[in-house]
This record gives structure tokens, sequence and C-alpha cells, in this order.
């Protein structure tokens, strides 16, 4: 019977092939250049992407712990070279490109990294004008970090010792191209900073192309210059050259030879202000003393020294015409003084309260007459009317009435006036009022009259 064949499960097969990739030489370690598709920044921090090219493309992954070293952000588009290994994915069987380091592919993709590291620390405020730190006038000692070999640390020295030539000059080499020299930067700024004995740090180097210069465009380079406690001028390349380290320096110059023209004064310049200022004060001291002779012989020359008694005799009629101008006018300040005060010693008086109070009884009495009269017409007038009334109403009376001859007839009750035979019927009781009493009357039968003056029948 023939051998049975091993049959293998998908995930071993899978694993094994996974196994052959991580194994080659080539798949290991392997550079790519490509454009970023479909990018993914995924919330765990990893970047999801596909590497393509005009002919073909690979699916790749960049985990968080890579790609926070990242120089730049990656976006849809950016061409990049990328290195990393091949290897599967044992879940779904895909082979893919997992990605350790990655920059950006040629100039537009630098000048990208430039301005995304540039927006991002403007909003940190590291390049905040009020963060910096002004540069002293006249440092002790100057330290330069810059390559040992290149034309910048000639340039500086030869102009420091040229301008100041007694300052101590503290040169620490470093590299100023390739992917070590941020590091190197970083490091020499550190050192330098430990060191304390400078009072300016000059970081630069000569002219170069983008590539050239981007050790002075790194995050880390930045950051340093930024925390050190030594004010820094930096001094990258050209006049028209700007790098990140130009924007956080403290001061920027053009070229390393400006650097060192801004960190020291010219001791030819100060010289040359000292002997101006000298003659300046030459001048002001032969000028003062001139003015101060000719002040004494015009003093000589004055009256007061030339007569003096006829100076005193003067000032003497002078005081006593002013004496005699101060008691005329003391005099009519005096009785200007008497004036007013009589003026308001009679004002004073007449709000006196005794006076007040018998000018106020004054008042009194005159209006309590005035009172008095006005009432008595009033009851005069007042006892007119009451008797003209009072004869009007006796007039008007029906007492009066009924004492000739008439009365007044009311209901049983007394309640209401009998008017007219409508009020009452056969069998009720009156009540007849005359003059002199009351009358009760039956009503036996009622007569009337008609509206034409017949008499109407019982």
């Amino acid at each position: 019977m023939a051998d049975q064949p091993r049959i293998y499960s998908i995930k071993e097969l899978n694993r094994y092939i996974k196994m052959k990739m991580e194994s080659d030489l080539l798949l290991g370690d392997v550079w790519l250049r490509g454009e970023i598709s479909n990018f993914t920044h995924h919330s765990s921090g990893h970047m999801y992407f596909t590497l393509k090219d005009s002919d073909s493309r690979i699916k790749s992954i960049m985990f968080a712990s890579q790609n926070q070293r990242l120089p730049f952000i990656p976006k849809e588009g950016t061409k990049v070279i990328a290195r990393g290994n091949i290897s599967v994915y044992e879940r779904d069987g895909n082979y893919q490109f997992y990605v350790n380091s990655m920059q950006p592919d040629g100039i537009g993709s630098l000048y990208l990294a430039f301005e995304q590291l540039k927006s991002k620390l403007t909003n940190e405020g590291l390049f905040a004008q009020s963060r910096k730190r002004p540069i002293p006038l006249f440092p002790r000692a100057i330290g330069v970090i810059t390559s040992p070999t290149g034309a910048a640390v000639r340039d500086i020295i030869i102009t420091l010792q040229r301008r100041y030539p007694l300052i101590p000059i503290y040169v620490y080499p470093v590299l100023v191209q390739g992917t070590q020299a941020a590091p190197a930067i970083v490091k020499a700024i550190e050192a330098m900073n430990r060191f304390g004995e400078v009072d300016v740090l000059i970081v630069g180097r000569g002219g170069g192309s983008l590539e050239e210069l981007w050790a002075f465009n790194e995050e880390a380079v930045a950051r340093s210059i930024a925390a050190s406690a030594i004010p820094v001028i930096s001094a990258v390349g050209h006049e028209t050259d700007f790098t990140i380290a130009d924007f956080v320096a403290d001061l920027r110059a053009a070229t390393p030879t400006a650097a060192a023209e801004l960190a020291v004064p010219s001791i030819a310049e100060l010289q040359q202000q000292l002997r101006r200022q000298k003659q300046r004060l030459e001048q002001g001291i032969r000028y003062r003393v001139q003015n101060e002779k000719e002040k004494l012989q015009r003093i000589r020359r004055s009256p007061f020294f030339l007569y003096p008694r006829k100076y005193l005799l003067e000032q003497a009629e002078r005081l006593d015409r002013l004496t005699e101008r101060l008691e005329q006018r003391t005099k009519r300040i005096t009785d200007r003084g008497h004036t007013r005060l009589a003026r308001l010693q009679t004002t004073l008086a007449g709000h006196h309260p005794g006076e007040r109070v018998a000018f106020a009884s004054k008042r009194w009495q005159s209006a309590h007459k005035q009172l008095e009269h006005a009432m008595g017409i009033s009851v005069k007038e007042k006892n007119h009317r009451l008797y003209s009334a009072m004869k009007q109403l006796d007039a008007l009376s029906p007492l009066k009435v009924m004492s000739r001859g008439y009365s007044l007839v009311y209901d049983e009750q007394e309640q209401r006036l009998i008017k007219t035979i409508q009020d009452v019927k056969p069998g009720d009781i009156v009540k007849v009022k005359v003059a002199d009493g009351q009358l009760d009357c039956h009503v036996d039968s009622l007569r009337g009259a008609r509206m034409d003056g017949s008499k109407e029948r019982e």
C-alpha cells in the first residue's frame, strides 16, 4: 500500500511560508521606494497603508512603537523610502511589508516634513519672540558647535579673534550632515550647558542643499536649542537658507561670519566709540570751564561787586516801598474784613432764635385777630341764612298748613300717606292728623269724581 500523503492545514501552510520569508536574507531587511495610498492611522497608533509604484503595490504596516520616531506625518500620496521586512499575516494568508523606519523621498517630501514640524513647533510656542533671550553685550567666552573641518569654523574663529581678540573660544566638533549629525548636535548643546563656562553658543555650518542641511531641521535639535540655558545664535547655510534651528534660536545669523559679528562687539569700534566719547567729554569740559569763566567775569563786572553800597541802598529803598505797599494792602484787607464782619453780624442777628420767635409771635397775634374777625363775620352770615331758612321752612311746614284747616291722612300703620281713594277700600282704618292731634277713622264707603268733574256713583 502506497504511503498516504500528509495533509496540511491552511494555518500550517501559512506559518511555513512565513518562516521561509522571515529566514530569507533579502526579505528580512529590504528597502522599498513607493507612494503611500489607502493610509489609515488607527486609534491604537499603528499605521496601515499601501506602498505602490507605477506597476505594482504591496500592503504595509508600521507599528506605533516604530512610527513615533518619524520626522514627518505620512499622508495620502506622500512618496517615501521605507525599510523593513516581508512576512505573512497567518490569518488571511496575505504577505505584507512590516516597516521599521521611513523617510520622505525627494525634495518635495522633505519640504513637507519641514512645514509639518514648523507648524507643530509654532503651535507649541517654541518660535515665540517672548521666549527668546538677549545676547550678552560683553560675553566672557564663546562656544562654537560645528564641523571642525568646514569653512564655517574658520570664518567664525577668524571673525571672533579679529573683533574681540581677548575672548576665549571653545569649539565642540560635531557632524553636521548625515543620520548621526542630529544626535551629535544635541549631545554637544547639552555638554556645553553642563560645561557652564560660555555665555553664548554659535550652532551652525556652511551652506548646502536641503538634504545636507537637514540635521538642523530635526525636531530633537530644535528642542535642544529651546531647552538650552545659554543663548543660542544659529548660523546655518547662506543668507537665503532657513532651517527650524533658525526659528527656535534666540538669534538668527545669515552666515557663520555674521553669527560671530553678532556674538561679540568689535574692539576697534569700541575704541573708536571711546575716542569719540573722550573727545565729546573734553569738549564738554572745555565749554563748561569757558562758560564758568565768562560767568565769573560777568559777576565781577556786575554793579553788585563794583558798587555794593549803592546796590544795598537801592534794595533798602525797594524794601521800604514794598513795606508801605504791604501795610496799605493789609489795611484794605482789614477794612474789607470789618465791613464784611458787620454785614454778617447783621445777617446773623436777623436769624437769631429770639428775634425769629418774637417775629413769629407778632404774626400769630395778627393772624389770630384776623381769624376772630373772619369767624365773627362768618357766624353772622350763617345766623342770618339760618333765620331765613327757618322762616321759609316754617312757611312750608305741613303743620302750618294744617292750622288753616287742612289735615293729613295715613294708613293704619302710619307708613303711607293716603293721596287718592285708590289707596284705601271700605273697611280700612285710617288715621287723620289735624293741627292739634290725630283722628282714628273707619272707611265705610268711597266716593270719587270722574275726570270730567261729574260725580261717580258710590
